[in-house]
């Protein structure tokens, strides 16, 4: 039996620095939803607001309604299951939308003692 020589160690390769993730400047003025509260505040429509009309409210006010059509979906339908948002028609995120009437908050109940 010859004896083989031991394997070269391989070559090293230089470690790649990490990538570093692009850093997003926040967005100038108000966040989704209040847009979408002011959206509905805004209509005059009895029944409520249609979705396609809130986005095209959005779209009017400087929201890329494409880019974040997702967001507004799920942004509804989280504010009609928080309760600010009713929902008039439809089922999800489709239909019509009119702000919740808000019910006086009871600070405590007045016990009277005879």
């Amino acid at each position: 039996m010859a004896e083989e020589a031991p394997a070269a160690a391989p070559a090293k390769v230089p470690a790649k620095a990490p990538k570093k993730k692009a850093v997003r400047s926040k967005t100038d003025g108000p966040s989704l939803p209040k847009l979408i509260v002011a959206a509905v505040a805004e209509s005059k429509e009895r029944k409520g607001i249609s979705l396609a009309a809130i986005k095209k409210v959005l779209a009017a006010k400087k929201v890329d309604v494409a880019k974040s059509n997702k967001r507004i979906n799920t942004t509804v339908t989280k504010m009609v299951t928080k309760g600010v948002l009713t929902q008039t028609k439809g089922t999800g995120a489709s239909g019509s939308f009119k702000l919740a009437k808000t019910e006086p908050k009871k600070c405590c109940t007045l016990k009277t003692f005879n």
